[in-house]
């Protein structure tokens, strides 16, 4: 991979990163701003929402194969630094 490549790989993967973060503290948000007003109705799958949201099959393989890229050039790279 050239460096501009792997670059812009560490860049997604660490917006990837900040995504989740933003997507757990919103989560956490919302539920917040729920249980501070009484009297409205809540969607009981929105009230029932916490945690990591779960991937369907086709995700888990596109994150299976990434990570699979991941640890290879992870490898590539160990191996190119241990020769030097």
């Amino acid at each position: 991979m050239t460096d501009m490549g792997m670059d812009l790989y560490k860049a997604i993967q660490y917006l990837s990163v900040q995504k989740e973060k933003l997507e757990q503290i919103i989560a956490s948000l919302e539920e917040l701003q729920r249980s501070s007003a009484p009297g409205e109705d809540v969607a009981p799958s929105a009230a029932n929402r916490r945690g990591r949201k779960s991937m369907n099959s086709a995700e888990r393989e596109e994150v299976s194969k990434r990570m699979k890229r991941y640890w290879a050039s992870r490898r590539k790279h160990e191996n190119t630094a241990g020769s030097v």
